[in-house]
């Protein structure tokens, strides 16, 4: 569901369920709102040098969809700032009137895991974890957080999360899939296994800066391919983590994918299954198919919700993924935010609906 300006709800029309909303991007007004919560050598380098992230447009976001703000029309503060910037607006527009009884947050285009300078980096995920902590979850108390680490540099991302796994408000760690490596190779086992060891699952974002072309044929023309391979990077992490045996040796592991779509699990399932009978003895600490782990390891968010022709098609895959799997997610405020009221397609029974809005992320988060 694309969106420039959200259509005004009725009494009727307004979601009546309290939701739990698994996407929401702040942002900070202006730089000075994260680097307060660095020490002096890291805010003078931000004042001096900036940031320095992998890739290859300097100083810009990359195609249309990232200008102005990546965000819908309606969503810009009326008191100035960037979207998602203004606690307040962002309450009047989206949290109140949606029935958001919780809502996690993401934080995005601040980079702290594709900066060069892996120091930086690190002081800027600390930094964006107390901003999370003092300008958003302390002044709502729906809001919870995500423990941003920066896995390239696996000491720092470690101490990182055994430094903020117990601080009460945090709910899972993040950071963007297309790192160095692809995410089960071993330089992130210290990493993983630090997941493991929290309880707290993996919420993995499209997104990251690995410093090459973002297709795996080369650089694309146009934005429209750009965007649509956001799926297929999150197809590598997926396999990745499968293939090098990463979920045998840490069962505790779980992932919730958040905007990656959903439609391509059960054929990428179906695909490892059948290449894993036929060449197992390559990776012997797979011991079970595929298709097994995905069931077991990895959840899944709603938006973007694939929107086939035939609406029974899209309900044929949730069978198939299985309806305990699905978590509510709006991508506020983003351009292609989903409303809650009008996400689906398809009509859900009240016991579906319970389970996609709130049953499922109350679950995997432990929220109630």
């Amino acid at each position: 569901m694309s969106i420039d300006t959200a259509p005004r709800m009725t009494k009727e029309a307004k979601t009546q369920l309290g939701i739990v909303d698994c996407d929401i991007h702040p942002m900070s007004k202006t730089g000075g709102e994260i680097t307060r919560f660095m020490p002096q050598r890291w805010r003078e380098h931000a004042a001096v040098f900036g940031s320095n992230i992998r890739q290859g447009y300097a100083g810009s976001q990359p195609y249309p969809r990232m200008s102005p703000g990546t965000a819908r029309a309606d969503a810009w503060p009326p008191g100035g700032g960037p979207p998602a910037s203004d606690l307040p607006f962002m309450q009047a527009q989206h949290l109140n009137p949606n029935n958001v009884d919780y809502g996690i947050l993401h934080p995005l285009r601040l980079g702290p895991y594709d900066q060069r300078n892996q120091e930086f980096g690190a002081a800027m995920a600390s930094a964006i974890n107390d901003w999370q902590l003092e300008d958003w979850i302390g002044r709502d108390k729906r809001l919870r957080g995500s423990i941003v680490v920066t896995p390239d540099w696996p000491e720092a991302a470690v101490a990182e999360i055994e430094r903020r796994a117990g601080q009460a408000g945090f709910v899972q760690i993040s950071w963007g899939p297309q790192a160095m490596e692809p995410g089960g190779r071993r330089r992130y086992w210290p990493v993983l296994e630090a997941v493991a060891a929290s309880g707290l699952p993996v919420g993995l974002h499209i997104g990251g800066q690995p410093g090459r072309a973002p297709t795996s044929g080369g650089w694309p023309s146009y934005y429209f391919e750009h965007h649509f391979h956001t799926m297929p990077a999150m197809q590598s992490l997926v396999t990745s983590m499968i293939f090098e045996g990463v979920l045998e040796r840490l069962p505790a592991l779980r992932f919730v994918l958040v905007e990656s779509g959903f439609g391509w699990v059960p054929s990428l399932a179906w695909r490892m299954d059948q290449h894993w009978h036929r060449m197992r003895a390559e990776v012997p600490e797979v011991k079970r198919p595929p298709s097994e782990y995905l069931r077991e390891h990895f959840w899944f968010t709603t938006q973007p919700i694939e929107e086939p022709e035939q609406p029974q098609h899209l309900r044929d895959i949730i069978d198939w993924i299985g309806w305990d799997r699905l978590l509510f997610s709006s991508d506020y405020p983003h351009w292609d935010f989903d409303d809650p009221a009008y996400a689906f397609k398809i009509s859900l029974s009240p016991e579906e609906k319970h389970r996609i809005f709130r049953g499922n992320a109350s679950a995997f988060y432990g929220l109630d």
